[in-house]
């Protein structure tokens, strides 16, 4: 049932992934900067100068784009390294000045990632796309463990993890179990993942962040609870929606896998990027003959993607200056991570409860919130509905303004959360924190007359 009143959260729980975040490279607390600023609007415009299309499309013209769910913009240097590394003929691996800028390229991208991302240990490297990954990663997991075991993971999950699962479930003859999400909340917490974990539970999967509710999870909290029951569990986290908000601790979370889509954290599309752990690098996989037994690349590596992922992180250290007096790497990446997660709340704060002297959509009639008005897990994401008006016609109505959302339909990637709400659909608004209040007020006026039946 959806409804638009105050949830009554736990103080603790709300607080939970705060307190999960506190770990760095060395396995010591993640350093905190001081003076942590929030994002200014001359910061603002700061950060909407380094996006490609940040307010027109080339086809539409002028435009707001709510569609970040989706696919974040680009950054513009991502463009660049991306043009840059298209021409360049030569391939890693052999002897010459070429060859080796390739590869100390790739390498450096690797580092980027594993300050990003604050990974201790393990590896990186890039596939086909965030999809690919995950069902190559469930594969080799499936495969790696004794047949019988337990597969488990959540009704929240997107396809790309629910379909691996089923399908390499039933090849290695192991018993698949989803455990349900909330359909209040539109979040899963660790007792879900409680009561379906036995000792036989040798793979599991977690989504960070939901694509169609926007709420966040606690990766560290789940996967703790697994953890005490089947310590040995080969757990693999789907981060592809949460990675734009700038919030990855690989070293708190205790997991073996995390697969991120670089399109949707303002790189580009046409691959994918997984980070597993020492652990999990040592399962059967498919590699070369005669190859590196740790190798997880498959053939010639698009020296451009890793490229743009130094560009990325680039981006966010860049931000976490303009944020914080952090001179420390890591420090800048945490106090990104917080601005963006502070201005992406105010966005939706707006958007819900109104801005200025508009109407916010928590207040509109026959406008109602999936997950409710007020969910501290909700992450710069609004799905919608709205009585007697068809989602695809608010979609289209919007985009007439010049305002760009995205329709969700109760099929293949959506039916697992809209259908037990009884919804044949809905309307994603996604944000991002170089999205201005501004946006918020235009798409609130808008919504406001589609509301009200005009």
């Amino acid at each position: 049932m959806l409804f638009r009143v105050s949830l009554e959260i736990p103080v603790h729980h709300i607080f939970r992934n705060l307190l999960a975040d506190s770990a760095s490279l060395n396995r010591k607390a993640d350093p905190v900067p001081h003076l942590l600023r929030s994002i200014t609007p001359e910061i603002l415009g700061e950060i909407r100068q380094r996006f490609s299309h940040i307010d027109h499309c080339p086809q539409q013209g002028p435009r707001i784009f709510f569609e970040n769910a989706g696919g974040a913009l680009t950054l513009r240097s991502v463009v660049e390294v991306s043009n840059k590394h298209a021409a360049i003929p030569d391939n890693q691996g052999r002897d010459n000045p070429g060859s080796k800028e390739l590869s100390r390229i790739i390498a450096k991208a690797k580092d980027d990632m594993r300050w990003f991302m604050n990974a201790p240990d393990g590896q990186f490297f890039v596939g086909e796309s965030g999809t690919e990954l995950l069902f190559r990663l469930i594969s080799a997991a499936c495969l790696g463990v004794s047949h019988g075991s337990i597969v488990i993971g959540s009704t929240l999950e997107h396809p790309a993890t629910r379909s691996a699962c089923d399908r390499w479930a039933k090849i290695a003859r192991h018993t698949y179990i989803v455990a349900p999400h909330d359909d209040v909340t539109g979040a899963i917490g660790a007792a879900a993942y409680g009561d379906v974990v036995t000792s036989d539970t040798r793979v599991a999967t977690i989504v960070h962040t939901s694509p169609v509710t926007g709420m966040g999870v606690d990766v560290a909290a789940i996967a703790a609870e697994i953890r005490k029951v089947s310590p040995a569990c080969f757990i693999i986290v789907d981060g592809i929606q949460h990675a734009a908000h700038g919030q990855i601790d690989l070293a708190s979370y205790d997991v073996d896998a995390y697969v991120v889509s670089p399109y949707k954290v303002f790189s580009r599309h046409g691959y994918g990027l997984a980070w597993i752990s020492d652990r999990f690098s040592e399962l059967p996989h498919d590699s070369l003959l005669g190859g590196p037994s740790d190798n997880w690349e498959m053939g010639t590596r698009d020296t451009g993607a890793y490229a743009t992922l130094s560009a990325v992180a680039d981006y966010f250290e860049w931000l976490g200056g303009e944020v914080s007096d952090a001179t420390d790497k890591r420090a800048k990446f945490v106090a990104a991570g917080k601005a963006i997660h502070a201005q992406e709340r105010a966005l939706t704060d707006a958007m819900i409860f109104g801005t200025g002297n508009l109407q916010g959509l928590a207040d509109m009639e026959n406008v109602h919130i999936v997950g409710g008005a007020v969910n501290p897990a909700r992450e710069g994401l609004v799905s919608l509905y709205v009585d007697g008006v068809p989602s695809i016609d608010v979609v289209a109505r919007l985009n007439a303004q010049g305002i760009r959302t995205h329709l969700r339909k109760d099929d293949h990637y959506s039916g697992n959360i809209l259908t037990p709400l009884g919804l044949k659909s809905c309307v994603r608004v996604s944000m991002c924190h170089y999205n201005s209040t501004h946006e918020v007020a235009q798409f609130l006026a808008v919504m406001k007359s589609i509301a009200q039946g005009f």
